[in-house]
């Protein structure tokens, strides 16, 4: 087998038309607000549900990116979605990208409330900093926790991203979540359902920071 191409750069711009094409053909074609988070995703992913699962608050993707541009951060519940963060594409934009979970506070602190690490890291997040990005890939009680601090405690976060994967609480955290975010006017991008990932997280994240940063294009971001 010949390799189609070799160059990242062309590698990832057919990807993109292939995704393109095969969305228009299934009648999926996002609008322009969120095309950049849906083919960012599909591309993370190979997984065409996504086109019918990701939903959007009004406006949405646009406070993301304004929230970038303003060098807001990016907190995530896992370190995984951390390391895939693209990180030249905030260094461009003066942002940081940070997790709590290996924290050895947040450890205490959920040991001593019996929570989990992640509703004691976006506890934090919250106190530290309310006006962040909290993009969650894996764990449902961060949603809820997250959900109940905009109900109860006046919680604006810049964006939330609630992408988890799974089978307990995943879907009822994700509903719940982008019932609070619509009645409380906080942006939200939520793909409901089992499917997510820390992976479809950072995915978000990245198509947010390039669309930010003016780096869509890979050879924005240096590449041949």
């Amino acid at each position: 087998m010949t390799p189609q191409h070799h160059l990242p750069a062309d590698i990832e711009r057919t990807s993109l038309s292939i995704i393109t094409a095969e969305l228009d053909a299934m009648g999926l074609t996002p609008p322009p607000e969120t095309a950049a988070v849906v083919k960012r995703v599909i591309h993370t992913t190979a997984d065409f549900d996504y086109a019918r699962n990701l939903r959007f608050t009004p406006g949405a993707v646009a406070a993301g990116v304004a929230a970038l541009q303003a060098a807001a951060p990016i907190v995530t519940d896992t370190n995984m979605a951390l390391s895939g963060i693209t990180k030249p594409g905030l260094a461009r934009l003066g942002g940081t990208a940070l997790c709590y979970m290996a924290d050895p506070e947040v450890a205490a602190l959920a040991k001593a409330n019996g929570t989990t690490r992640a509703v004691a890291s976006m506890q934090r997040a919250a106190a530290e900093h309310p006006g962040a990005i909290l993009a969650v890939g894996n764990a449902p009680t961060a949603l809820l926790t997250i959900a109940d601090l905009i109900e109860t405690a006046g919680l604006r976060p810049a964006l939330v991203i609630g992408v988890p994967v799974g089978f307990v609480n995943v879907v009822e955290s994700k509903e719940r979540l982008f019932a609070v975010c619509t009645a409380h006017g906080v942006p939200a991008i939520v793909a409901m359902g089992r499917k997510g990932g820390s992976n479809v997280a950072a995915a978000i994240c990245n198509a947010l920071v390039y669309s930010a940063a003016g780096m869509l294009d890979p050879t924005d971001r240096g590449w041949k």
